[in-house]
């Protein structure tokens, strides 16, 4: 399966740009694909309202594990 990519062109600060150039590296990744990444977490972090997944994951093991505490906390 062919990705269609488009190129754009931009500005940022020169030492963000090398930190996410190597972790790229660290990471055996192409550049591209962090900023991608980047990119689409941004996006689902602000184009919507509803709670992201990780927060609500993050409150499903939180009452797993508190949930008396937190009824007591309740009262």
């Amino acid at each position: 399966m062919t990705i269609n990519r488009e190129k754009f062109s931009s500005q940022a600060d020169p030492e963000l740009l090398k930190a996410a150039r190597d972790l790229a590296g660290k990471q055996g990744r192409q550049f591209q694909s962090v900023i991608e990444e980047a990119l689409q977490q941004y996006i689902a972090r602000y184009a919507t309202t509803a709670p992201r997944k990780e927060v609500l994951d993050a409150l499903g093991l939180s009452i797993a594990e508190y949930d008396l505490l937190y009824s007591k906390l309740a009262k």
